[in-house]
């Protein structure tokens, strides 16, 4: 309440003069002064002064939220000047003056005409006059005072944040904080209990608590399980009045997860496992799937495989599928039924994130034995050879024989095998083969200088499934025989200077041979002796020359010798 220098105010009585100023308490007692004033001081002597006119009015709260039929009182206000016979008119200005209070102008009484809020506005700022209603002149100063509004407790305690979505780890000790949560209450918190607020649990209990006071809400048993129950819902109670009978109360909801630790081992549903891989699965292929369970989620889930020992360490490997947390299985050499029918494996799968303070769980890892089975394939017939060199001579007779091949079934069966000649459809035939034995022989007669090499792809099947074929490559080498007489290189015309020495070399002349070096050079060189031999010349085998380039001098016997007519030509360099 404002106190001005000519007011003073008590809960019960306030009194406004015109000289003195005093100060109002919570009850009557001892007012201090001026010299028009008598004082009631402790330990000081009674002086009697002759009061002056001043204000009386004894209350100045009003309840907020007042419903009944009649206006409700608030007070009175009452001049010293005022003898009962209504020559005095009060008069009530300021905030809600007239429309929410309003006062008796004889009696000075004040009544409220309206339900107020106090959550709304907490009080209302008045001033008050006294005049003489025959002069229309005041007889009190114009003093101003407060009626406020009391408060009830018309105001449940809220969350304005729920409702809450929160977490916490499981397994943690009792007494983990998880959330604090917060009602407020628009009640005057000044005034009695109305906004004085109590926490409690309605719904979560055992597994939660709350802390009356504060709101914190805590874990209440030891070692909670998320693989056991994941998600709680839990009901909190803010009550005000200090959670007396009567008070309001208002609710929500924490919805509460457990969120995961690493607190589970991985283990395989069985203890043996069996798998069946075809001897025909391709090295470096995935054969087959493994996995562990783990109870634990994410990061706390993730596991790798490995392969500890058993006979089949080297034929297979093990990797992990990061996305499915599978054992992928995989070859690592080729498979032979025939040699061995099965494998076994012992497997191993271990968590990578390990906590621990929860080793006392573990090991964190488990093992299995996987047995493999090796599946037998109708394979194709085998060659002995990964490819064959064959040799025959040209010129040999049709049917002659050039070699043979041979394939088997590798299968236990043991199938007959059939050969054939894969040629394409260009392709000039020149070789046939017995389909049963695989020997291969010439169907033409083969001419070295014309083709000296050829390769031909030999096909082998199964009698029982012709369908499964294997190809080998058979190159065929054509031998040389003598059997192409040397030729001069080329045409000669040799020009001989009439002043030629006897035997000075006039020209080399040379030969070819369309056999291999075996059967060609070297040459011997005549002069055939069934022409007619012109006496000027002889020809001479040039031994010293190198053997793939044999070759011949022309020498003259008698100068002047001189070659057909034509025009005079420098002379060759003798050699």
């Amino acid at each position: 309440m404002k106190i001005t220098s000519t007011s003073c105010i008590c809960p019960v009585l306030v009194c406004l003069c015109f000289v003195q100023r005093c100060y109002g308490t919570t009850h009557h007692g001892s007012i201090r002064g001026t010299r028009n004033q008598t004082k009631h001081i402790e330990g000081e002597t009674e002086v009697h002064h002759r009061p002056k006119r001043g204000w009386v009015w004894n209350q100045f709260f009003v309840l907020e939220e007042h419903m009944g039929p009649d206006p409700q009182y608030v007070g009175k206000l009452h001049s010293n000047s005022d003898k009962g016979d209504g020559s005095v008119k009060y008069i009530l200005t300021g905030e809600g003056a007239g429309t929410i209070f309003i006062i008796d102008d004889t009696t000075g009484d004040i009544h409220s005409t309206k339900s107020l809020d106090r959550e709304q506005k907490t009080h209302y700022v008045l001033h008050a006059q006294a005049i003489d209603r025959r002069t229309n002149k005041p007889l009190e100063p114009e003093s101003e005072f407060i009626i406020k509004v009391q408060d009830i407790n018309d105001n449940a305690p809220k969350f304005t944040d729920g409702p809450y979505i929160v977490t916490v780890p499981e397994m943690s000790d009792m007494g983990t904080s998880v959330l604090q949560v917060t009602a407020t209450d628009a009640d005057d918190p000044t005034y009695g209990n109305s906004a004085r607020v109590v926490y409690s649990i309605l719904q979560g209990q055992p597994y939660f608590s709350v802390d009356p006071k504060t709101g914190v809400i805590r874990t209440a048993l030891h070692n909670m399980d998320r693989e056991a129950r994941e998600h709680y819902s839990v009901v909190i109670q803010a009550k005000d009045m200090a959670g007396q009978v009567g008070g309001l109360s208002g609710s929500t909801t924490v919805n509460i997860t457990l969120t995961d630790v690493n607190d589970n081992p991985p283990r395989f549903p069985q203890k043996h496992y069996q798998l069946y891989v075809p001897e025909s699965a391709q090295v470096g292929s995935a054969v087959g799937k493994i996995k562990a369970n783990d109870a634990d989620t994410g990061s706390n889930a993730d596991m790798t495989y490995s392969i500890i020992n058993g006979d089949g360490v080297g034929i297979f490997s093990i990797s992990t599928d990061k996305e499915t947390r599978e054992g992928i299985l995989s070859l690592k050499k080729p498979l032979n039924y025939e040699k061995k029918k099965s494998y076994t494996l012992n497997i191993e799968g271990a968590n990578t994130h390990l906590d621990f303070r929860f080793s006392h769980l573990g090991p964190f890892k488990d093992a299995t034995m996987l047995k493999i089975i090796v599946g037998d394939v109708d394979e194709p017939p085998l060659f002995s050879m990964p490819s064959y060199v064959m040799e025959v001579y040209e010129n040999a007779k049709i049917g002659t024989v050039v070699g043979t091949v041979l394939a088997q079934d590798p299968d236990s069966a043991n199938s007959l095998v059939r050969y054939f000649i894969d040629y394409n459809a260009e392709d000039d035939r020149f070789f046939n083969i017995d389909a049963n034995t695989g020997t291969i022989k010439t169907t033409k007669v083969l001419d070295r200088e014309e083709t000296p090499w050829y390769n031909i792809t030999v096909a082998a099947s199964e009698n029982d499934n012709p369908s499964l074929l294997s190809h080998v490559t058979v190159g065929i080498r054509v031998l040389d025989v003598n059997d192409n007489p040397p030729e001069l290189a080329r045409e000669y015309d040799i020009v001989v200077c009439e002043n030629s020495k006897p035997g000075q070399v006039i020209h080399t002349i040379s030969a070819t041979d369309k056999d291999d070096f075996a059967n060609g050079p070297r040459f011997n060189f005549f002069l055939d002796e069934h022409l007619s031999i012109n006496p000027n010349f002889t020809l001479k085998d040039n031994e010293a020359a190198a053997a793939p380039s044999p070759s011949g001098f022309v020498h003259a016997r008698e100068m002047g010798a001189c070659g057909p007519a034509m025009p005079k030509p420098s002379c060759p360099r003798l050699v």
